[in-house]
């Protein structure tokens, strides 16, 4: 039988750390998901329209302003984190 006798300042820092790195999955998938969702909607909704009128344009227009809206979410993402962490 093994006894482990922490003190309570070392169980503080673990708890920090744990928490920075939960916080920190957080934001990258917070990235993730603002990034690919405008992408498959645009995407989807592109092979949507070109499916019912016979086009063949309509995807690839809508999938590059899903990429110009994920890129925008991301960069206002990254600034709101920025200037919290900032303060």
């Amino acid at each position: 039988m093994v006894i482990c006798v922490c003190g309570g300042e070392e169980m503080g820092r673990n708890r920090k750390y744990n928490r920075s790195v939960y916080q920190s999955l957080a934001v990258i998938t917070q990235f993730g998901i603002n990034m690919l969702v405008p992408i498959f909607l645009c995407s989807f909704a592109g092979l949507f329209i070109d499916e019912k009128f016979g086009t063949n344009f309509w995807f690839v227009l809508l999938f590059f302003v899903g990429a110009l809206a994920g890129f925008r979410n991301v960069f206002i993402l990254a600034r709101k984190i920025y200037e919290d962490r900032k303060d």
